[in-house]
């Protein structure tokens, strides 16, 4: 597995197969923020089943395109739809997995989660406000890091991205600035900096580049040996990024109220809440054209849902909790269906 990230951070837009090329494979596309444990959950489910997932780790914008042209079993995306647009194209969507999107930085004698950065100052970075790590709006919340006088080099997705979505809904929220300039959003304008394709190519990016920051799914910045950073909670505390605050964060996500299950968790409230956790969502058809293929994706989430949530927590993510999957689950019975309007579930 951690070959596989080593290589996908080489490799912007990595394809990911796992499973051997014939007929019956399950197809999706979509979230590169989901990747690493989409990827351990197909391994170990082919070995236990037989049957293959074949994803395309492409960016939630990718992912979107490809559920709505038919072209995929599945898509996966970070930013969950709104309920109207997933009534005008037939989709149905749930969550999958929680987890946090992590700044990462390339600053020679810092360790990871040592560095205190708050909401407002990340978003005047990616605003191309402060431009040199001595400026006094970081130093002065890093008493006794010894900061180079080196511009900042601000990286960000180049493109669709539900990470970007996550992060710059993020900033929206604790910057006025930001939202009004940038806005949230899976590909926006950005003001400043270089673009990297995926969650592997910010990766790429930022490890290629001196003085450079990015924001990353917090599976690339662990395994791959990334400094991430600290952040300031909604409630005033410096936190690090670890299974405990995306947690903390998760814990105030209400599904059962929100329509197509579309929790936004950014800048959830609690002192040890991670700024920027969020969901991965999935996206089928309410009709499915192939209804066999359409049961071999829900049987592998089924697994997933039911097995997945201590490989979950390895790569540092948050696993759907069961009452939720129960309600997914209810959700999966009544909204999809075959061709002839029968249940698929």
């Amino acid at each position: 597995m951690n070959q596989l990230l080593k290589s996908a951070a080489v490799l912007a837009g990595a394809v990911m197969v796992m499973s051997s090329s014939w007929a019956a494979d399950m197809t999706g596309a979509g979230s590169t923020f989901v990747y690493p444990i989409a990827a351990k959950w197909a391994e170990v489910y082919k070995k236990a089943t037989g049957n293959g997932l074949n994803y395309q780790s492409i960016g939630s914008g990718g992912g979107i395109k490809q559920i709505k042209a038919g072209t995929v079993d599945f898509g996966a995306s970070d930013m969950p739809l709104g309920a109207a647009e997933l009534e005008k194209d037939g989709l149905v969507q749930f969550p999958v997995i929680m987890g946090g999107v992590v700044a990462v930085v390339n600053l020679d004698g810092v360790k990871p989660g040592q560095i205190k950065l708050t909401g407002p100052v990340l978003a005047d970075i990616y605003l191309g406000k402060i431009v040199k790590w001595s400026d006094p709006a970081i130093t002065l919340l890093n008493p006794g890091v010894k900061f180079p006088a080196d511009d900042i080099t601000v990286v960000h997705r180049a493109d669709g991205s539900g990470t970007s979505f996550l992060f710059t809904d993020y900033l929206s929220k604790v910057s006025p600035e930001f939202k009004t300039k940038v806005g949230a959003g899976t590909a926006v304008k950005w003001p400043a900096g270089v673009g990297g394709k995926g969650n592997e190519g910010v990766a790429a990016n930022v490890q290629r580049i001196r003085g450079s920051i990015g924001y990353v799914e917090f599976a690339y910045a662990k395994k791959n040996k990334m400094e991430y950073t600290q952040l300031k909670s909604h409630d005033g505390q410096f936190v690090q990024p670890e299974d405990s605050t995306f947690k903390a964060a998760a814990a105030g996500a209400d599904w059962a109220k929100t329509p197509g299950f579309g929790v936004v968790s950014t800048d959830q409230p609690g002192k040890t809440s991670w700024p920027i956790t969020g969901a991965t969502f999935i996206l089928m058809h309410k009709t499915q054209a192939d209804a066999s293929k359409g049961k071999e994706v829900l049987k592998f989430l089924d697994w997933a849902y039911k097995n997945g949530g201590a490989m979950a927590t390895e790569l540092d993510y948050v696993a759907i909790p069961p009452s939720v999957v129960n309600l997914i689950e209810a959700a999966w019975k009544s909204q999809l269906k075959d061709a002839s309007g029968k249940a698929i579930w």
